[in-house]
């Protein structure tokens, strides 16, 4: 399909649907590849909230000046995050993806100081500890897509005091998914490594890409799956953590 042909309706669902039933990496990224030329369109089609919900998110709880931060988007994708990131003035901007034609799509748009290839849950996360202002992972926490193993992951690259913006949907064939991603996130708030600001559940997160899939009340012909975004900040170091890690000087004899 040409770029500038905006596919139906159904053949948006349909490709979507199937993205959503590949199971293995390998091919799943293929897929993307092949998705990247039309990825921004098709999502429009499904009127796809996610990244305006969580930068609105972050935005709002963030606590300094946007412009002097610097933030990771992981599972960049073409960089629909990074639009509206930029368009709340956050304009350090770091994203990493496992597909290279999406990469490739991201880096097109101008918004990115920096791109990486990065399979996400097979390979650590190419920044040293304690790097970003926010980590934002939006659209890829899903059952056949970004493992929940990546969790610490994003928490490590995050300074103290730092932000993590997640989502994930909450429709019927990803409810298994959550409950695992959820009991993730509770044992490291439970471990003291965050703290949770924000569990927004939301009704309209994109139109469904099947009648079984739809929220009750809505209609099959117009109906939408739902999601969930959620917000955590990163536990800062203690004062007797800095001490303990910092230099001590030689003792004198």
């Amino acid at each position: 399909m040409a770029q500038e042909e905006a596919g139906s309706l159904p053949e948006v669902l349909a490709r979507v649907g199937a993205a959503h039933g590949i199971p293995d990496l390998a091919q799943k990224l293929h897929f993307y590849d092949q998705w990247a030329p039309d990825y921004d369109q098709d999502v429009a089609t499904l009127q796809y909230r996610a990244p305006r919900l969580a930068v609105d998110c972050l935005t709002q709880a963030f606590p300094g000046p946007p412009h002097s931060a610097l933030i990771l988007d992981v599972a960049c994708g073409t960089g629909l995050v990074a639009a509206e990131l930029q368009a709340q003035g956050f304009f350090q901007l770091h994203g990493v993806d496992g597909s290279p034609e999406m990469l490739k799509q991201a880096r097109a748009r101008g918004l990115y100081q920096c791109l990486r290839l990065c399979t996400l849950g097979q390979e650590p996360l190419p920044s040293p500890e304690g790097t970003f202002d926010a980590v934002l992972i939006v659209g890829a926490l899903s059952d056949g897509q970004v493992p929940c193993s990546v969790i610490p992951e994003l928490l490590r690259v995050t300074k103290p005091g730092g932000l993590v913006c997640l989502t994930t949907r909450t429709n019927s064939s990803n409810l298994q998914y959550k409950e695992a991603l959820e009991a993730t996130l509770d044992r490291l708030e439970q471990a003291g490594a965050w703290e949770r600001l924000v569990a927004l559940p939301v009704d309209r997160w994109e139109l469904a890409t099947s009648e079984l899939e739809v929220v009750p009340g809505t209609s099959a012909k117009d109906g939408f799956i739902s999601g969930i975004v959620y917000l955590y900040r990163k536990q800062k170091v203690t004062q007797a953590e800095e001490v303990r890690s910092s230099p001590q000087p030689p003792a004198v004899p």
